[in-house]
C-alpha cells in the first residue's frame, strides 16, 4: 500500500489538487492551516465531510493546494479531491462516498452574460413608447 495518494478535485472554477498521507489528521491548504485559510466553519465542515463519512479522520493527513474561484468553490473542490484521494486509498469507500454525492463533480457553472442584457438572465428595461 502507498503512503501518499494524489487527486484532483473541482468545483465552479476552482481547481484543488490534495495529498493524502497517512499520518495524524491535520489539514493544510496553500500551507496554512484550515482554520486560517477558511474563515466560515460550515466551509472547514464541508471541506471534513469525506473524512468524517469513512472515518478515517485521524487516519489521514491533508496538503491541498487551490487555485481559481471563490472561498466556497475552493471549498468543494478541496472535499471532491479529497473523496477522490480517499477511493484510491481504499476502494471499499467508493460506495459511501459515492452515495452521499462526493465523488461526482458538481457540474454547475455561472451562466455567462449575454450581448444586449444586463446580465444572464436580467434584459433592460422594457419601454413601449
Amino acid at each position: 500500500m502507498a503512503d501518499v495518494f494524489s487527486a484532483v478535485g473541482r468545483r465552479k472554477t476552482s481547481v484543488a489538487r490534495v495529498r493524502l498521507l497517512i499520518g495524524a489528521g491535520d489539514i493544510t491548504v496553500n500551507k496554512k492551516a484550515i482554520a486560517q485559510f477558511f474563515s466560515r466553519d460550515t466551509l472547514r465542515s464541508i471541506v471534513k465531510q469525506p473524512l468524517e463519512l469513512t472515518n478515517t479522520a485521524g487516519k489521514f493527513s491533508v496538503i491541498a493546494n487551490v487555485n481559481g474561484g471563490g472561498e466556497s468553490g475552493q471549498a468543494g473542490a478541496v472535499r471532491h479531491g479529497i473523496a477522490r484521494a480517499l477511493c484510491l486509498s481504499d476502494a471499499s469507500l467508493r460506495g459511501v462516498l459515492k452515495k452521499a454525492g462526493l465523488i461526482t463533480r458538481d457540474p454547475r457553472m455561472k451562466e455567462r452574460k449575454k450581448y444586449g442584457q444586463k446580465g444572464a438572465r436580467k434584459r433592460f428595461q422594457f419601454s413601449k413608447r
